[in-house]
């Protein structure tokens, strides 16, 4: 059973006036075709966050240590969101990941690995631009721009879809394109503060 439609429901209701949530740049996001959404991290709240503001359903990929967890194990699966081991190269992860963006779904994930402890943002893992490159999808950057402070305005800012097409044609390197997916989130911070 998916409980994705009613976990967005009950965040959003939660969410919104609580944080005052403000969403910009949704008009941005592809209606259709696999997409890579790629978000900077500065909280544990930043996958509902995400999942609720965003116009389209979003897989994430979660550590693999929140599916040990006795209640998240049972529910993460039922929000699309799939395990994946952090400072190694996870196959299974991998191609679960690849399989919904070629298949036109959309994969959230934070190209930082961890949550800033500072807030700034942090350095891409090479892995965004992996599957950005593999996936036969383009890249949604995504900024979240706190605090988590009840009554305080938090954003979330949905930039312009990165093509990939000619990244892939140009042979670039996935640390080349994730040098870009951090520059557009860097730049959304920035814009938007």
């Amino acid at each position: 059973m998916n409980l994705y439609p009613f976990g967005k429901f009950l965040v959003s209701t939660i969410f919104y006036p609580l944080y005052r949530v403000k969403v910009i740049g949704t008009e941005n996001f592809p209606v259709e075709g696999g997409v890579l959404l790629c978000t900077n991290h500065i909280d544990n709240l930043d996958p509902p966050v995400v999942g609720m503001t965003c116009p389209r359903t979003v897989h994430f990929m979660a550590k693999e240590e929140l599916f040990n967890v006795p209640i998240l194990k049972t529910i993460l699966p039922k929000v699309n969101a799939f395990p994946v081991k952090r400072g190694m190269s996870d196959r299974e992860a991998f191609r679960k990941a690849l399989k919904l963006l070629r298949g036109g779904e959309v994969v959230g994930m934070f190209p930082e690995g961890t949550r800033s402890k500072t807030g700034e943002l942090g350095k891409g893992l090479a892995g965004a631009g992996f599957f950005a490159l593999k996936g036969d999808a383009d890249v949604m950057p995504c900024a979240i721009i706190g605090p988590y402070k009840p009554f305080r305005t938090l954003k979330v800012v949905y930039g312009k879809p990165i093509k990939m097409a000619p990244y892939r044609e140009n042979k670039a390197s996935a640390e080349e394109v994730t040098e870009v997916i951090m520059n557009e989130i860097r730049s959304l911070l920035e814009e938007h503060k």
